[in-house]
């Protein structure tokens, strides 16, 4: 009996750089409006309920990221995503602050509720690494 060795040809194109960058932001965007509509719409009936409404939009849009932008990526490249994710809405929150003259933190939730602030934190950067499917081939 003979084994005949075939090598591996990968289907996927290398996406170029910019186009991911540009994905990572068109999807933070997306989940940043939804999760602050939320925060800002639902926060008068229930703090608890708007933060798990704002939550589920993230991981919305995480999975509709790794679904259609990066289906072929791995956990590491989710992982950079997220820590994108969670610096765009950081420095969302800071521009938007300094804008309006007071805190305004409809991305990460309010100082005087640490716990849920943390959360939002860990949220924001592990969504993606949530729905990542295997590791990248190098």
């Amino acid at each position: 009996m003979t084994t005949t060795t075939r090598p591996i040809v990968r289907t996927e194109e290398r996406q170029h750089w910019t186009t991911t960058i540009l994905r990572i932001g068109l999807f933070w965007l997306a989940g940043a409006v939804l999760a602050a509509t939320a925060r800002i719409e639902l926060d008068a009936i229930s703090q608890i309920g708007a933060a798990a409404v704002a939550m589920a939009a993230i991981f919305s849009m995480a999975w509709a990221y790794t679904h259609f932008s990066a289906h072929h990526r791995g956990l590491s490249h989710a992982l950079d995503a997220g820590i994108v994710w969670l610096l765009l809405a950081i420095v969302a929150e800071i521009v938007i602050t300094s804008r309006i003259g007071h805190g305004w933190y409809a991305l990460l939730g309010s100082p005087q509720r640490p716990l849920l602030r943390n959360l939002f934190f860990f949220v924001w950067m592990f969504a993606p690494a949530a729905f990542a499917r295997r590791q990248e081939i190098a």
